[in-house]
C-alpha cells in the first residue's frame, strides 16, 4: 500500500512540526490537495430554501422526510457520517436497516417547524468524535435503535405537547431500553489526498443476537436532470471482482475516475440517482431505477427495483450480519482515484489508521493545554471536531433558482419577487462552515464569523478563508451588504466580520509567530464597503443612531424588531448602535495595525476614531431626544420614537448589554508612532469639547498616555455591571442570560394600537412562535454574546487595571478586577460541558442516559443555547458552530 509522502518543501521548512501541520502547510501551498475531500455532505438537504420550489416558500414542508428518499436533490446532497469532494459530485456515506423500519436509514430525521411544539428538532443520537482539519482522520458514531424506528410516534406525540412542555426526544419513545440497539462507529483515513479507507465498526449493545444491514452508499449529485442537452451523466458500474473484495467503478466528466474497494463479498445494487416520479407525482419514469429503488429492494424485497446490468449512478455494497450481543462486526472499503495493486486491505490498511490515529493525537497535543483535565480536554477535542464535521459543500446558483432550469417546469410566479430576489449576482459554489447541518444546512455570516475563533486553533488558512470568502464579488452585494443567511439573504446580522478577521489575525500571529497583513488589508478594503453600506442603510436620519432590525436575536424584542412596527413608528436600537460602535473600533484597530507599515491607514482611522466617537456620543445625548442610557435604571434601552415622543422600551435584554462590546484601548506605542492619527486626534478631541467624555486618557510613567474609547464610561461601567452579575438577573451558574431573570415576576408589556406585546422571562424554549419555535432570546444562555462580554471585560481591565473592582456576583462582600470577573464567567460557561462533583454535566439536566450510561456519559453535544437556570442544552443539538466557542475558553484557560 502507498504511503503518503514524508517530504515536501513545507516539511523542509518546518522540521519538528506535526505531520498533521504539515499536510496543512502541503495543502496551503497547493503541493497536494489534502482537502479535497472531506465531510461536506449535509445531515439533510430538505428544509433548505434552494430545493424549495413552492409558491409562498414553505421550505420545511416543501421536501418532506418522506419525499427525501425519492426525490433526486437540485443543490445538494445529504447522508449519514457522508463525505464528499468539495465540488460535491461524488458522495459516500452510510445506509442502515435493522429488519424492522419501513424505511432504509440513509438519512437522518426531525421534525419541522408545524410538526413539533419547538420547532425544528432532530430525532436522532449521532456524535462527531474527531477530525484533524485535513480530514486525514475522522471519526463518527450513530445510535441506530434495533426497534422499529419510531417516525410516527415522534410526530405524533410532538404535535400533541403544547409550547409549555419539553421536546419529545427519541430517547424518550423507550427504543434504546435494556440497550437494544447498535453503536455504528465511521472512521475514515486518508492515505493520500484521493485515496481514503473507511472503517465502520458496528457493535451490537443489546442482550440478544440482532440483525443487521450495512449498505455503504456511493452515488454521483444529480447534475443533469436541469438543462437539456447536458451535462454529461456519469456512470457506476460493477468492477471485476476479486478475491477477498468487490469493486465499483465510477467515471466522471471533471471528477475523474474513481474505485470503491469493498471488503468480502458484497452483493452490489446499482440504480440511478433519478427522482422516483411515479411514487411522487404519479406520472410515468424515465427508466425504470430510481433514487429510492435500493431501498425497495433492500426493504420492500422487490428484487427488480435495481438494475441487473450493475451500472448507474447510485450504488450499495450490501452487507449482512448477525451480531450476538455485545459483538461488532468491522466493515472495510477504500475510494481511490488509482486502481490498487494487490491487496488493498493489506496488512498496511490498519497500519495507516493507526498512524492517522496517532498523527491526530499528537496534533492536538500542540492545540489543547496539557493543565486541562482529561474530561475537559475529550470536550475539547469534540467541539474541534463538531466545528470540522459541519463543513458543508454549499451551492447556490440565485439566478438559475429565481428563473428556474431549461429542463424543468418554470418557478411559480411568485418567485420572481419573492425571497432573495434582490440577490440575484449570488453564485455560492464552496465549502462552508455551517452552523449545523442538520436544522441549518446553510450558512448565516454572523454565526460563521464565530466559527472562525477556534477554528483559527486548528487551521488559520481555513478561518481567513472562510472570512475573504464572504467579502467576494460572489457573495457580498454590491451594495457593500454581506449576504445573511439563506433563509434571507438580505436579512442584518450584527457585523461582527471585522472583528472576526482581527481576532483570527491576532491568533495566527501567535501561533506562527507572523500576522498575514495581506489578509488584514484584503478583509480591510472590502468591510468599508460594507460599513458604508451600514451608515447608508442603517442610520435612518444621519444621527449616528441604528436601526439594523432584528440582527440575529430572534424574539429578544417586544414585537419583530425586523418588520414594520405595528404604529409605523421608528425603533433606535441599543444593540444596533453598539454593534455600529464596535465596528468602528475594530476598523480603527485594523486601520492602525497597517499603519505600522503604510502610514496611509492612518487617514483612514481617523475616520473611524471620529465615527466612533459620534456614535458613543448619540447614545447618551439627553439633548438630542435620543438618549438610549437610562440614568434611573442604569441601563440602555431601545427608543420607540413616534408623534414627536420617545419612548424607552425597558426590557432588561441582552440589548442593554451590548454596548459593553464597543471598547478598545489606544497604546501610546502605536499612535506615538503616527504623528498624523496622533495629530487629527487631538485636534478633534480639543475642538469638540462635547465629545471628551467618550475618550478617557490615563499617563503611566515610563509608558505615555493610554486612551479608552468605549460606549459605557467609567461612571457607567459598575451601574452596568451590577445588574448583569446580579443572580436574581442576568448572571446565571452557567453564564450571563439573553434577558433578566427579572422578568419572570415583573413581564414587560407594551400596548400598541389597542394589542399588547409583552416580554417574559423563558429560561428555556419560547412560548411564542415569533421568529420559529426553538429559537429563544428571552432567559437563555448564549455562547457568542457571552464571548464578546468576556473580551470586553478583559479589555476593559487592560485599561482600568487591578484597582477597579466590583462585587460578585453583585451584592457579595467579595470583589474581583475585571480580568477575575471575565474567568469567572468564562468558567461558568465551560462548565456547562463538564461533569461535576457528582459526575453529572449540566448540558444533559435530567437525561439519565447520558449522565451515567457509560456508553453515553462522554458524549458530548454542543446545543444552540442552555437553560437559563441549568445549563441544560436547548435548541439544535450539534450547533456546534458558535458554540464551539468553548474550545477557546477552555484554551485559554488552560494557558493561565
Amino acid at each position: 500500500m502507498p504511503k503518503a509522502p514524508d517530504s515536501s518543501p513545507a516539511s523542509s521548512r518546518r522540521r519538528g512540526a506535526t505531520r498533521e501541520e504539515l499536510r496543512l502547510q502541503e495543502s496551503q501551498d497547493r503541493t497536494a490537495h489534502w482537502k479535497r475531500w472531506g465531510p461536506y455532505l449535509a445531515e439533510r438537504q430538505w428544509g433548505t430554501v434552494r430545493e424549495d420550489y413552492s409558491p409562498h416558500g414553505t421550505v420545511w414542508e416543501y421536501v418532506p422526510h418522506d419525499h427525501a428518499r425519492s426525490r433526486a436533490y437540485r443543490w445538494g446532497e445529504d447522508g449519514i457520517a457522508g463525505i464528499t469532494d468539495n465540488h460535491g459530485r461524488l458522495c459516500l456515506a452510510l445506509a442502515l436497516w435493522n429488519g424492522r423500519d419501513p424505511i432504509l436509514k440513509e438519512r437522518l430525521f426531525g421534525l419541522n417547524g408545524n410538526e413539533g411544539n419547538h420547532g425544528e428538532d432532530v430525532k436522532e443520537y449521532y456524535f462527531y468524535l474527531d477530525s484533524t482539519p485535513t480530514h486525514s482522520y475522522m471519526k463518527y458514531l450513530y445510535k441506530y435503535p434495533q426497534a422499529e424506528f419510531p417516525y410516527a410516534a415522534l410526530v405524533t406525540e410532538s404535535r400533541r405537547r403544547d409550547r409549555r412542555a419539553p421536546e419529545f426526544e427519541l430517547i424518550d419513545t423507550g427504543v434504546f431500553a435494556a440497550d437494544r440497539y447498535f453503536d455504528v462507529v465511521v472512521e475514515y483515513a486518508k492515505v493520500a489526498p484521493d485515496d481514503i479507507l473507511v472503517r465502520i465498526t458496528a457493535t451490537n449493545r443489546g442482550p440478544e443476537a440482532a440483525d443487521l444491514h450495512v449498505l455503504p452508499t456511493l452515488w454521483y449529485r444529480n447534475t443533469w436532470s436541469w438543462d437539456t442537452g447536458g451535462p454529461e451523466r456519469p456512470a457506476l458500474r460493477a468492477g471485476a471482482a476479486a478475491g477477498g473484495y468487490a469493486v465499483i467503478e465510477g467515471d466522471h466528466a471533471s471528477l475523474g475516475a474513481r474505485w470503491l474497494y469493498c471488503e468480502g463479498a458484497p452483493q452490489r445494487l446499482f440504480t440511478e440517482n433519478d427522482t422516483n416520479v411515479v411514487r411522487l407525482y404519479g406520472r410515468p419514469n424515465a427508466g425504470p431505477y430510481v433514487k429510492d429503488s435500493i431501498n425497495a429492494f433492500v426493504v420492500e424485497g422487490r428484487k427488480d427495483a435495481v438494475n441487473p446490468d450493475g451500472v448507474g449512478t447510485k450504488a450499495a455494497a450490501y452487507y449482512r450480519q448477525t451480531l450476538a450481543p455485545g459483538q461488532g462486526a468491522v466493515t472495510r472499503l477504500r475510494l481511490s482515484n488509482t486502481p490498487i495493486p494487490g491487496d488493498p486491505f493489506g496488512k498496511e490498511f490498519d497500519v495507516v489508521f493507526g498512524q492517522r490515529a496517532q498523527e491526530a493525537d499528537l496534533f492536538y497535543a500542540t492545540v489543547i493545554p496539557k493543565k486541562l483535565s482529561d474530561d475537559a480536554r475529550n470536550v475539547m477535542r469534540q467541539a474541534f471536531a463538531g466545528l470540522l464535521w459541519s463543513k458543508q459543500f454549499y451551492h447556490y446558483d440565485v439566478r438559475r433558482w429565481l428563473e428556474g432550469d431549461p429542463a424543468g417546469p418554470p418557478p411559480p410566479p411568485e418567485r420572481l419577487q419573492g425571497r432573495n430576489h434582490e440577490w440575484r449576482h449570488l453564485y455560492n459554489e464552496d465549502v462552508v462552515s455551517m452552523p449545523d447541518k442538520w436544522e441549518y444546512p446553510w450558512y448565516a455570516a454572523w454565526d460563521l464569523a464565530f466559527h472562525t475563533i477556534p477554528l483559527a486553533l486548528v487551521d488559520p488558512d481555513f478561518a481567513k478563508a472562510q472570512l475573504v470568502l464572504f467579502l467576494r464579488e460572489w457573495y457580498m452585494h454590491p451594495n457593500g451588504q454581506i449576504p445573511a443567511y439563506e433563509w434571507s439573504l438580505g436579512d442584518v446580522n450584527p457585523p461582527v466580520h471585522a472583528w472576526a478577521a482581527l481576532r483570527v489575525y491576532r491568533i495566527e500571529r501567535r501561533l506562527r509567530g507572523r500576522g498575514d497583513r495581506e489578509f488584514l488589508g484584503k478583509v480591510f478594503h472590502k468591510l468599508l464597503l460594507n460599513f458604508t453600506w451600514w451608515v447608508n442603510r442603517k442610520d435612518a436620519e444621519g444621527r449616528n443612531v441604528f436601526q439594523g432590525g432584528f440582527l440575529g436575536l430572534d424574539n429578544i424584542g417586544v414585537f419583530d424588531r425586523s418588520a414594520p412596527l405595528p404604529t409605523g413608528d421608528r425603533l433606535e436600537q441599543s444593540d444596533g448602535t453598539s454593534w455600529m460602535g464596535m465596528y468602528c473600533l475594530n476598523m480603527l484597530a485594523i486601520a492602525l495595525e497597517l499603519a505600522k507599515q503604510d502610514p496611509a491607514y492612518a487617514d483612514v482611522a481617523s475616520k473611524f476614531f471620529e465615527h466612533f466617537v459620534y456614535i458613543a456620543h448619540a447614545v447618551d445625548s439627553p439633548g438630542t431626544g435620543i438618549n438610549l442610557w437610562d440614568e434611573a435604571d442604569g441601563f440602555y434601552y431601545d427608543v420607540l420614537h413616534g408623534n414627536g415622543t420617545a419612548y424607552p422600551v425597558k426590557v432588561r435584554s441582552m440589548v442593554g448589554l451590548i454596548p459593553l462590546f464597543a471598547v478598545e484601548t489606544l497604546e501610546p506605542d502605536v499612535v506615538d508612532k503616527l504623528p498624523g492619527f496622533k495629530r487629527r486626534m487631538q485636534w478633534f478631541i480639543d475642538n469638540h469639547p462635547e465629545f471628551r467624555g467618550h475618550v478617557e486618557m490615563a499617563t503611566r510613567p515610563g509608558v505615555g498616555v493610554r486612551r479608552l474609547l468605549a460606549i459605557v464610561g467609567r461612571e457607567q461601567l459598575p451601574r452596568v455591571l451590577r445588574l448583569m452579575l446580579d443572580e436574581t438577573e442576568f448572571l446565571s451558574p452557567h453564564g450571563i442570560r439573553g434577558v433578566s431573570r427579572y422578568h419572570q415576576d415583573h413581564p414587560y408589556s407594551l400596548r400598541l394600537d389597542g394589542i399588547e406585546h409583552r416580554v417574559d422571562y423563558e429560561p428555556a424554549e419560547s412560548s411564542s412562535a415569533l421568529f420559529g419555535g426553538n429559537s429563544n432570546w428571552r432567559g437563555p444562555v448564549w455562547f457568542p454574546v457571552n464571548y464578546l462580554l468576556i473580551e470586553s471585560l478583559q479589555k476593559f481591565h487592560y485599561f482600568y487595571g487591578d484597582a477597579f473592582k466590583i462585587p460578585f456576583p453583585t451584592g457579595s462582600a467579595t470583589t474581583l478586577n475585571l480580568w477575575q470577573v471575565a474567568a469567572e464567567l468564562s468558567r461558568r460557561l465551560t462548565r456547562i460541558f463538564l461533569r461535576d462533583a457528582d459526575g453529572r454535566r449540566p448540558v444533559y439536566g435530567g437525561t439519565e442516559t447520558f449522565q451515567r450510561d457509560p456508553l453515553w456519559r462522554d458524549l458530548v453535544l454542543f446545543y444552540e443555547y442552555f437553560h437559563g437556570d441549568d445549563g441544560a442544552g436547548i435548541g439544535a443539538s450539534h450547533q456546534t458552530g458558535w458554540t464551539g466557542l468553548v474550545a477557546k475558553l477552555l484554551q485559554q484557560s488552560g494557558e493561565r
